[in-house]
């Protein structure tokens, strides 16, 4: 049985697009009233793949949040690959939070649709190749119905289907 067919399930998200994002939120910061004099810092490190939020309290940190989130959600960044860490003191009494941008599928989510896709029953064989799951066929029918049931199911990671063969 040759395994002809096959696709690869990744989770990733376009960098440029969070640039933007984060460029478009400094803007809105710059004019937004309640902003005005205040010393709101927003900074990307496309390295880290994570960005830097920090502001002098609680309440303009979740209203920058808030900012960013949208802005992300305008640009198509998926939200489910962003995730916030816990606010934390900063100097000067200032507040800081990192936004974490996550690529790729972490082991144990790569583990767990691996799980689903062999409990689907479908004649399909799914392997991990680093942070992706690659799923071969020999029946191009058998791929597409997977694709529908994956889409079917909440991973708590936004993902897309490429290389399909």
């Amino acid at each position: 049985m040759a395994k002809d067919h096959s696709f690869d399930i990744v989770s990733e998200v376009n960098m440029q697009e969070v640039k933007n994002a984060v460029e478009q939120a400094k803007k809105e910061v710059l004019q937004r009233y309640d902003f005005k004099g205040s010393q709101s810092v927003l900074d990307l490190d496309e390295k880290e793949k994570k960005v830097t939020l920090q502001t002098e309290n609680e309440s303009r940190l979740k209203a920058l949040g808030d900012i960013v989130q949208t802005k992300f959600a305008k640009r198509s960044v998926p939200l489910k690959n962003i995730e916030f860490g816990p606010p934390e003191r900063a100097q000067g009494g200032s507040q800081r939070q990192t936004v974490q941008i996550l690529q790729g599928i972490p082991k144990d989510k790569a583990k767990e649709i691996v799980q689903f896709i062999k409990q689907s029953k479908l004649k399909v064989q799914p392997q991990i190749q680093q942070d992706q799951v690659r799923v071969q066929s020999a029946k191009i029918d058998s791929l597409q119905e997977l694709i529908q049931v994956i889409k079917a199911k909440d991973f708590g990671l936004e993902l897309q289907f490429i290389n399909y063969r």
